[in-house]
C-alpha cells in the first residue's frame, strides 16, 4: 500500500503539445515521490512524445488504474478506445484528434467518479477540434458538469501566491456582465470559502474585484457595484465570511500577490486570466471547484505551431501535477 495519490493524467489533443509536456514532466523523477501517475490516451502518442524529447523511458499499456506500478522510467497508459494505433497529424486541427481527446477526458472523469483514481490532471485540448470531432462541449468544465450533474462548477487559476476564482469563464463579455448578480456572487463566495477551508485556510481572506473601472466611482461608471456586488459582499460578511470589496481591478491583484488576500473573486474570464498570466504564466495552474472530484490542469493551449518539435515548456504541467498531488493528499493549496 502507498499513501501517494493515484492521478489520471490526460495527454490532451494528440496533435498539440499535450503529450510532450506530460512526457517531459515525468522525466522529473521527483514527480513519482508525490504521486502515482497513469496516462489516459494512446500508447502510440506517448511513445511519439518520448521520441520527440529523446527519452529512453518505456511505455506500456495497463488495463486499469489498479495495475499501475508507478516506477520512474515506466510510462503507464490506459488506452480506453479504438483510437489506439491511430497516427494523428501534428500541429493542426483534426476531427480525430478532437474526438479522441474528448473521449480521454470523459474516461478520466469517470475513473474519478468511480473512485478508481484520486483525481485527474489534464493537458490542453482544442475546442475547434472537439467541434470537428462532433462534441458539443465547449471545454473541460462542460464535460465535467454534464457527467457529474454538478449544478455549479467554477474555475480558479493559481500562480504562486496569486489565486483568481472566476465568477464566470466561457461567456461572451456581454453575457458575463449579465451574470454579475448578487445571487451568483454569493454562490461563488460560499464555494470559495468552503473549499479554502477544506484546503487548510482557517479564515480565508476573499477579495471581490469590481466589474467597472475604478469600482464605478460611486455610480458614475456603471451601477453593478452598488446594485449587485456590494450587497453580495454585505450578505456574505453577515454570514461570517471574511470578504471585502468591490476593489478596483487595477490594484487588487498586486495586493493579493503580496499576501494581503488569499484569493480574488474576479467577475469574468479575462479579468482573472490576464492578471494570472502577466504575474506568472509559466507556473499558472487551473483548479475546478464544485466538482465531486479533483481536477487540476495546465493553463495553456495546444500550441500547434511548436507541436512535435520537442521545445514545449512543461512548467505548467509540472505545477498542475504537484498541485493535484498536494490537494489529493490533503496537504493544502500549495506546490
Amino acid at each position: 500500500m502507498t499513501d501517494k495519490p493515484l492521478l489520471a493524467v490526460t495527454i490532451g489533443d494528440p496533435s498539440g503539445i499535450g503529450p510532450e509536456v506530460v512526457a517531459k514532466s515525468l522525466q522529473n523523477r521527483s514527480m513519482y515521490t508525490l504521486m502515482r501517475p497513469v496516462l489516459i490516451g494512446s500508447v502510440l502518442c506517448a511513445q511519439k512524445a518520448l521520441n520527440d524529447i529523446n527519452s529512453t523511458d518505456t511505455v506500456i499499456e495497463v488495463a486499469s488504474p489498479s495495475d499501475v506500478k508507478a516506477e520512474p522510467g515506466l510510462i503507464e497508459v490506459i488506452s480506453p478506445s479504438d483510437w489506439e494505433g491511430t497516427k494523428f497529424p501534428t500541429g493542426e486541427h483534426d476531427a480525430g484528434s478532437g474526438s479522441a481527446s474528448h473521449l480521454w477526458v470523459e474516461e478520466a472523469a469517470k475513473m474519478c467518479m468511480s473512485g478508481q483514481v484520486a483525481g485527474m490532471v489534464t493537458a490542453p485540448v482544442n475546442k475547434e477540434s472537439w467541434f470537428m470531432g462532433g462534441s458539443k462541449d465547449t471545454g473541460h468544465m462542460e464535460v465535467f458538469k454534464r457527467l457529474s450533474k454538478s449544478n455549479y462548477v467554477a474555475t480558479m487559476l493559481v500562480s504562486g501566491s496569486l489565486r483568481c476564482m472566476h465568477l464566470s469563464t466561457h461567456k461572451s463579455l456581454i453575457d458575463a456582465c449579465k451574470y454579475v448578480t448578487t445571487e451568483n456572487i454569493l454562490t461563488a463566495l460560499q464555494l470559495t470559502d468552503e473549499k479554502f477551508k477544506d484546503w487548510g485556510f482557517k479564515n480565508p481572506r476573499i477579495a471581490v474585484a469590481a466589474l467597472n473601472p475604478h469600482a464605478s466611482d460611486n455610480g458614475l461608471i456603471g451601477d453593478e457595484e452598488a446594485r449587485e456586488i456590494t450587497p453580495a459582499v454585505k450578505i456574505a460578511s453577515e454570514k461570517g465570511l471574511n470578504v471585502t470589496g468591490p476593489h478596483p481591478a487595477d490594484t487588487i491583484f498586486n495586493q493579493a500577490a503580496s499576501g494581503k488576500h488569499d484569493v480574488v473573486l474576479v467577475m469574468y474570464h479575462d479579468q482573472g486570466h490576464i492578471a494570472i498570466k502577466v504575474y506568472g504564466a509559466e507556473e499558472s495552474v487551473t483548479v475546478n471547484l464544485g466538482l465531486p472530484f479533483l481536477r487540476t490542469s495546465v493553463d495553456h493551449g495546444t500550441a500547434f505551431d511548436i507541436a512535435g518539435k520537442g521545445i514545449a515548456d512543461e512548467t505548467s504541467m509540472i505545477e498542475a501535477l504537484k498541485l493535484g498531488a498536494s490537494l489529493a493528499s490533503r496537504k493544502g493549496l500549495h506546490t
